[in-house]
């Protein structure tokens, strides 16, 4: 299937608590097998699904083939899903972004491109200083989902937004009503966070 516009796409998950409890709701129903649930929910999120795959691997094919492998792992693993440890889009995100890395690398594109993918936005301190995808590059989804519900919740919104939903920082601080000294402050201390926590997870 091709990825789908919604009007409510952008704001799955990030729009407020009631998107946010659809696409729980829609999960939820995908769990039990409900196939009209899981198109709804292809629909309202497959559009930023795609945009992170395409940001990854540059290549419009591969990432059209990482959206249908991810939704497949999302029918399969939805009841996996732990509202607990974040939000719903952040858990697929996480997913579609592991195979996004593992076609990149498939492809013997990993010198390339693993250079270019991950913060769209990230200005030159930030890529130098904890770039997100050195951070995630070898681990697992359930690690990189179980720490980023370790983050506090501004923490957790601004990674999403920049990192997931490839806004960028002023973007992301007009959205939050934050200043944008705040807003890159509150990434980085988050990406710190993520990285130490997932070094604990190593250490297990």
């Amino acid at each position: 299937m091709a990825p789908r516009e919604s009007d409510a796409t952008a704001n799955a998950d990030h729009g407020g608590g009631g998107e946010s409890q659809v696409l729980r709701d829609l999960l939820a129903l995908v769990a039990a097998g409900d196939r009209a649930a899981f198109t709804r929910y292809y629909d309202l999120t497959s559009s930023r699904i795609y945009g992170l795959a395409v940001r990854v691997v540059r290549d419009r094919h591969y990432a059209e083939e990482i959206v249908q492998e991810a939704y497949l792992q999302y029918w399969q693993r939805a009841a996996d899903y732990d509202p607990t440890r974040g939000s719903v889009i952040t858990w697929m995100m996480t997913i579609a972004h592991r195979r996004a890395v593992d076609r990149v690398r498939t492809e013997d594109m990993q010198t390339e491109r693993l250079s270019e993918y991950g913060v769209r936005a990230a200005e030159p301190e930030m890529t130098q200083d904890l770039p997100l995808e050195a951070v995630l590059r070898s681990v697992e989804v359930s690690a990189v989902h179980t720490c980023l519900g370790h983050l506090t919740e501004l923490q957790r919104g601004s990674l999403e937004m920049s990192y997931f939903g490839g806004l960028t920082y002023p973007e992301v601080a007009a959205r939050t009503d934050t200043p944008l000294p705040t807003t890159k402050s509150r990434i980085r201390d988050g990406l710190r966070r993520l990285r130490s926590c997932l070094d604990a997870q190593d250490d297990r």
